[in-house]
Protein backbone atom coordinates (compact mmCIF):
# COMPACT_ATOMS: atom_id res chain seq x y z
CA UNK A 1 0.00 0.00 0.00
CA UNK A 2 2.74 2.45 0.35
CA UNK A 3 4.21 2.10 -2.81
CA UNK A 4 1.19 3.68 -4.34
CA UNK A 5 0.75 6.36 -2.01
CA UNK A 6 4.11 8.40 -2.92
CA UNK A 7 3.00 8.57 -6.67
CA UNK A 8 -0.11 8.89 -5.88
CA UNK A 9 0.52 11.82 -3.68
CA UNK A 10 3.02 13.22 -7.20
CA UNK A 11 0.02 13.16 -8.98
CA UNK A 12 -2.36 15.39 -6.47
CA UNK A 13 0.55 17.40 -6.55
CA UNK A 14 0.22 18.09 -10.08
CA UNK A 15 -3.15 18.01 -10.12
CA UNK A 16 -3.25 20.97 -7.63
CA UNK A 17 -0.76 23.25 -9.36
CA UNK A 18 -2.12 22.70 -13.02
CA UNK A 19 -5.57 23.92 -11.43
CA UNK A 20 -3.94 26.69 -9.45
CA UNK A 21 -2.00 27.92 -12.39
CA UNK A 22 -5.04 27.71 -14.75
CA UNK A 23 -6.93 30.03 -12.42
CA UNK A 24 -3.65 32.03 -12.27
CA UNK A 25 -4.31 32.48 -15.75
CA UNK A 26 -7.97 32.98 -16.21
CA UNK A 27 -7.14 35.80 -13.98
CA UNK A 28 -4.68 37.67 -15.48
CA UNK A 29 -6.43 37.06 -18.78
CA UNK A 30 -9.39 38.83 -17.47
CA UNK A 31 -7.31 41.49 -16.03
CA UNK A 32 -6.41 41.90 -19.34
CA UNK A 33 -10.03 41.90 -21.05
CA UNK A 34 -11.08 44.60 -18.58
CA UNK A 35 -8.18 46.64 -19.62
CA UNK A 36 -8.81 46.59 -22.96
CA UNK A 37 -12.68 47.76 -22.10
CA UNK A 38 -11.01 50.74 -19.99
CA UNK A 39 -9.41 51.46 -23.37
CA UNK A 40 -12.32 51.11 -25.23
CA UNK A 41 -14.43 53.16 -22.86
CA UNK A 42 -12.34 56.45 -22.93
CA UNK A 43 -12.17 55.76 -26.57
CA UNK A 44 -16.10 55.95 -27.10
CA UNK A 45 -16.17 58.95 -24.45
CA UNK A 46 -13.44 60.87 -26.71
CA UNK A 47 -16.10 59.51 -29.53
CA UNK A 48 -19.38 60.80 -27.93
CA UNK A 49 -17.62 64.36 -27.78
CA UNK A 50 -16.25 64.95 -30.70
CA UNK A 51 -19.77 65.73 -32.21
CA UNK A 52 -20.33 68.09 -30.12
CA UNK A 53 -16.93 69.55 -31.20
CA UNK A 54 -17.19 69.50 -34.29
CA UNK A 55 -20.90 71.48 -34.20
CA UNK A 56 -19.36 74.05 -32.32
CA UNK A 57 -16.54 74.71 -34.79
CA UNK A 58 -18.82 74.41 -37.55
CA UNK A 59 -20.63 77.23 -36.95
CA UNK A 60 -17.50 79.47 -37.22
CA UNK A 61 -15.43 77.93 -39.42
CA UNK A 62 -18.21 76.34 -42.14
CA UNK A 63 -15.07 76.32 -44.81
CA UNK A 64 -13.57 73.73 -43.19
CA UNK A 65 -15.39 70.44 -44.67
CA UNK A 66 -12.95 68.61 -45.35
CA UNK A 67 -11.45 68.43 -41.70
CA UNK A 68 -14.99 67.89 -40.97
CA UNK A 69 -14.93 64.91 -43.27
CA UNK A 70 -12.13 63.54 -41.81
CA UNK A 71 -12.94 63.56 -38.27
CA UNK A 72 -16.37 62.01 -39.14
CA UNK A 73 -14.53 59.32 -41.20
CA UNK A 74 -11.79 58.59 -38.42
CA UNK A 75 -14.66 58.55 -35.71
CA UNK A 76 -16.47 55.76 -37.68
CA UNK A 77 -13.04 53.46 -38.11
CA UNK A 78 -12.86 53.67 -34.61
CA UNK A 79 -16.12 53.00 -33.55
CA UNK A 80 -16.05 49.75 -36.00
CA UNK A 81 -12.32 48.41 -34.94
CA UNK A 82 -12.22 45.01 -33.81
CA UNK A 83 -9.12 43.97 -33.01
CA UNK A 84 -6.48 45.74 -31.09
CA UNK A 85 -4.09 46.58 -34.13
CA UNK A 86 -7.50 48.05 -36.25
CA UNK A 87 -8.46 50.28 -33.22
CA UNK A 88 -4.69 51.31 -32.61
CA UNK A 89 -4.42 52.40 -35.97
CA UNK A 90 -7.88 54.27 -36.25
CA UNK A 91 -6.63 55.78 -32.68
CA UNK A 92 -3.83 57.56 -34.68
CA UNK A 93 -5.93 58.20 -37.64
CA UNK A 94 -8.86 60.57 -35.25
CA UNK A 95 -5.77 62.01 -33.43
CA UNK A 96 -4.27 63.55 -36.43
CA UNK A 97 -8.20 64.81 -37.33
CA UNK A 98 -9.13 66.36 -34.50
CA UNK A 99 -5.45 68.00 -34.27
CA UNK A 100 -6.39 69.58 -37.58
CA UNK A 101 -9.91 70.67 -36.06
CA UNK A 102 -8.35 72.28 -33.27
CA UNK A 103 -5.95 74.20 -34.90
CA UNK A 104 -8.61 75.58 -36.89
CA UNK A 105 -9.75 77.74 -33.25
CA UNK A 106 -6.47 79.75 -34.82
CA UNK A 107 -8.43 81.04 -37.39
CA UNK A 108 -11.03 82.05 -36.09
CA UNK A 109 -10.66 84.28 -32.72
CA UNK A 110 -14.15 84.37 -31.50
CA UNK A 111 -14.50 80.59 -31.83
CA UNK A 112 -10.93 80.66 -29.60
CA UNK A 113 -13.45 82.75 -26.63
CA UNK A 114 -16.09 80.74 -26.82
CA UNK A 115 -17.22 78.78 -23.40
CA UNK A 116 -18.38 75.92 -25.31
CA UNK A 117 -16.00 75.48 -27.56
CA UNK A 118 -13.20 75.98 -24.52
CA UNK A 119 -15.11 73.77 -22.34
CA UNK A 120 -14.97 71.04 -24.94
CA UNK A 121 -11.53 71.11 -25.55
CA UNK A 122 -10.47 71.05 -21.77
CA UNK A 123 -13.08 67.75 -21.93
CA UNK A 124 -11.17 66.50 -24.80
CA UNK A 125 -7.99 67.21 -23.71
CA UNK A 126 -8.96 65.05 -20.45
CA UNK A 127 -10.45 62.55 -22.36
CA UNK A 128 -6.76 62.04 -24.22
CA UNK A 129 -5.39 61.81 -20.70
CA UNK A 130 -7.33 59.25 -19.80
CA UNK A 131 -6.91 57.15 -23.17
CA UNK A 132 -3.13 57.73 -22.53
CA UNK A 133 -3.78 55.79 -18.83
CA UNK A 134 -5.85 53.25 -20.11
CA UNK A 135 -3.68 52.13 -22.77
CA UNK A 136 -1.11 52.22 -20.48
CA UNK A 137 -2.59 50.26 -18.06
CA UNK A 138 -3.27 47.55 -20.63
CA UNK A 139 -0.25 47.54 -22.23
CA UNK A 140 1.09 46.58 -18.49
CA UNK A 141 -1.75 43.93 -17.67
CA UNK A 142 -1.20 42.50 -21.00
CA UNK A 143 2.67 42.29 -20.73
CA UNK A 144 2.23 40.58 -17.15
CA UNK A 145 -0.17 37.98 -19.11
CA UNK A 146 2.51 37.18 -21.72
CA UNK A 147 5.34 37.00 -19.63
CA UNK A 148 3.41 34.60 -17.31
CA UNK A 149 2.26 32.54 -20.21
CA UNK A 150 6.20 32.56 -21.18
CA UNK A 151 7.79 31.67 -17.95
CA UNK A 152 8.22 27.90 -16.86
CA UNK A 153 6.18 25.93 -16.00
CA UNK A 154 3.29 27.85 -17.59
CA UNK A 155 4.58 27.69 -20.76
CA UNK A 156 4.57 23.83 -20.51
CA UNK A 157 0.57 24.21 -20.79
CA UNK A 158 -0.43 27.57 -21.21
CA UNK A 159 -0.94 26.86 -25.11
CA UNK A 160 -2.24 23.69 -24.31
CA UNK A 161 -5.26 24.87 -22.42
CA UNK A 162 -5.91 27.67 -24.57
CA UNK A 163 -3.74 30.73 -23.38
CA UNK A 164 -2.21 32.58 -26.33
CA UNK A 165 -0.01 35.68 -26.52
CA UNK A 166 -2.17 39.18 -26.74
CA UNK A 167 -1.86 42.07 -28.80
CA UNK A 168 -0.44 44.93 -27.24
CA UNK A 169 -2.07 48.35 -28.19
CA UNK A 170 1.01 50.10 -30.62
CA UNK A 171 0.56 53.58 -32.55
CA UNK A 172 1.11 53.19 -36.06
CA UNK A 173 4.31 53.08 -37.58
CA UNK A 174 3.75 57.38 -38.68
CA UNK A 175 3.51 58.48 -34.62
CA UNK A 176 6.39 60.47 -35.19
CA UNK A 177 4.78 62.13 -37.99
CA UNK A 178 2.99 65.21 -37.09
CA UNK A 179 0.01 65.88 -38.72
CA UNK A 180 0.74 68.68 -41.38
CA UNK A 181 -2.23 71.49 -40.53
CA UNK A 182 -2.74 73.87 -43.27
CA UNK A 183 -5.58 76.27 -44.11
Amino acid sequence: MKKWLIPLGIIVLLGVMLVSGYNNLVTISEGVNGSWSQVQNQLQRRADLIPNLVETVKGYASQEKEVFTAVAEARAKLNGAKTVGDAAQADQALTGALGRLLAISESYPQLKSDANFRALQDELAGTENRIATARMDYNNTVQSYNTKIKTFPTSIYAGIIGFGQRDYFKPNANVNNVPAVKF
